[in-house]
């Protein structure tokens, strides 16, 4: 299964507007580069990236960005991927995918009711298991975590 990446977005601090990027720079162990989730504390961090397909924001008549996604995809079916799954994204960067990003209350302020809606839509959390730059149009592959 392979996607591509039609967006990247920086959080540069709580409330802030995401900074939508051509190319980012993602580090091993701490997350993306200028994001203010980025763990350089040494301490590991289940939300150091949120990837979230375009396929659902088309569905929810959202546009790119606004559930605060560090990464959006195309051509990949996020129900599809499972804690433990491995994302590529470009020939470099691999996430580990830690789990769902659940729907906090900021999604009522883009839409009354949309936190209900979203529930269990709204991405997944992923830790930078391999660091590199990717840029917008690369692609994006799944290897599945089996037992």
């Amino acid at each position: 299964m392979a996607g591509s990446i039609v967006s990247l977005r920086l959080c540069l601090g709580s409330r802030e507007p995401m900074e939508e990027v051509t190319q980012a720079k993602f580090i091993t162990g701490h997350g993306m580069h200028g994001d203010r989730h980025l763990r350089s504390d040494g301490l590991r961090s289940q939300r150091q990236v949120l990837i979230m397909d375009v396929e659902t924001l088309n569905h929810f008549d959202l546009e790119p960005g606004q559930v605060r996604e560090n990464v959006t995809l195309e051509g990949l079916d996020l129900s599809t991927i499972s804690a433990g799954d491995r994302v590529s994204l470009g020939a470099d960067v691999v996430l580990e995918i830690t789990g769902d990003c659940e729907p906090c209350s900021r999604m009522d302020e883009i839409r009354p009711g949309l936190k209900e809606e979203i529930d269990g839509k709204r991405g997944l959390l992923a830790f930078v298991e391999k660091g590199g730059v990717v840029s917008v149009g690369a692609e994006v592959g799944v290897n599945t975590f089996q037992i």
